[in-house]
C-alpha cells in the first residue's frame, strides 16, 4: 500500500511538472494576463500584436526573453517591469508560444 502511495505521488508530481511546461500555464503562473491579453491591448500589448511586430526577426526570441526578465521601456505607453523570478527557460517557452501566434 505504501508503495502504491509513493507511485501515485510521483505521478502527480510529474504531471505538475509537465503542466508547468505548457506555455499557457506559464502565462497564468506568472500572471502575464494581468497586463496582456490575446488580441487586445491592456496595460501591455496584445500577444497577437507582439507576434506580428516581431514576425521574421531572428533576434526577437532572445530580445523578448531578456525583456521579460530584465524589464524594458518600449515605444508608446508600455513599460515592461522586470520579472527576475521567471527562469530563462520559462521565458523562452512563453516567447516561443507568443511569437508563433497568428490571427
Amino acid at each position: 500500500m505504501r508503495l502504491l502511495a509513493i507511485v501515485l505521488a510521483s505521478g502527480l508530481l510529474a504531471a505538475g511538472g509537465v503542466q508547468a511546461q505548457d506555455p499557457q500555464a506559464l502565462l497564468d503562473k506568472y500572471k502575464c494576463n494581468a497586463c496582456h491579453a490575446m488580441n487586445e491591448a491592456k496595460t501591455g500589448p496584445a500577444y497577437l500584436d507582439v507576434a506580428a511586430r516581431y514576425r521574421g526577426d531572428a533576434k526577437a526570441a532572445s530580445a523578448l526573453s531578456a525583456a521579460i526578465r530584465r524589464g524594458a521601456h518600449g515605444v508608446g505607453p508600455w513599460h515592461m517591469p522586470p520579472h527576475p523570478e521567471i527562469t530563462e527557460a520559462d521565458a523562452r517557452r512563453m516567447v516561443s508560444y507568443i511569437l508563433a501566434l497568428k490571427e
